[in-house]
């Protein structure tokens, strides 16, 4: 018999949470065991669940949900993970600890998932989906799954010829040895900016553009982050 339980990911990637990364909290990198000590102790959970989706299905799905709320996104994100413990993983206990009041921090689990490479635009860009895919939920679990083993894929940025992200950013925030926060804020915070409800460098990255967002959710993740500028700047 097999020391592991099954991973079913079916209901998740049904609903457009398409990427799963499975960890075991005592075989984690010291600063990223430290991070979640505030959560739990060691012995409480022995997993690490990251998820996140990729592509759009995911916004299709919260659009058919119906949830009308600040963030329906994270809403409807954290309804799918504990319908899909209660369904797949009844026996387990989970505390869902992303999305949620404190930090975590996304990026190093998702360096650890080997999920994203950086680029100039400071989204991180995977050689499959490109920048359009986000970190959606991290929970912990006393699961016993097989740990995952991390993509392992180039940065796609390496093999960019032209990089034609710099050449569209209106505000030239990309140009130089590195990402000009204050020239970005500044240029989104104009009233006429192109790029208030959008990145037009993101957009202008070649990388996984099939799996562009739409109009109405670039809108939606634009506007949150907008008004995060306008509260700093």
């Amino acid at each position: 018999m097999s020391q592991f339980q099954t991973f079913d990911p079916s209901l998740l990637d049904g609903v457009g949470l398409n990427r799963q990364a499975v960890f075991n909290i005592p075989e984690l990198p010291a600063d990223v065991a430290e991070s979640i000590r505030s959560f739990c102790l060691p012995e409480d959970y022995g997993q690490l669940i990251l998820i996140g989706h990729g592509g759009t299905r995911l916004w299709e799905c919260v659009k058919q949900s119906g949830i009308i709320s600040e963030d329906p996104i994270d809403d409807f994100t954290v309804q799918m993970v504990k319908r899909w413990f209660s369904d797949s993983q009844p026996n387990n206990r989970f505390r869902i600890i992303y999305p949620g009041s404190q930090a975590v921090g996304l990026q190093r689990l998702g360096q650890l998932a080997g999920w994203h490479s950086s680029s100039p635009f400071r989204v991180g860009v995977d050689g499959e989906w490109g920048s359009w895919y986000a970190y959606r939920a991290v929970v912990l679990a006393d699961t016993r799954f097989e740990p995952t083993r991390p993509v392992e894929r180039p940065s796609p940025c390496l093999s960019c010829d032209g990089r034609p992200c710099v050449a569209a950013c209106p505000a030239q925030a990309l140009e130089g040895d590195g990402f000009g926060l204050e020239k970005c804020a500044a240029y989104r915070l104009q009233p006429e900016s192109a790029c208030r409800d959008k990145c037009l460098a993101r957009i202008g990255c070649p990388v996984g553009s099939s799996h562009r967002y739409s109009d109405e959710q670039l809108r939606h993740s634009y506007s949150r982050s907008l008004r995060y500028l306008k509260q700093y700047f």
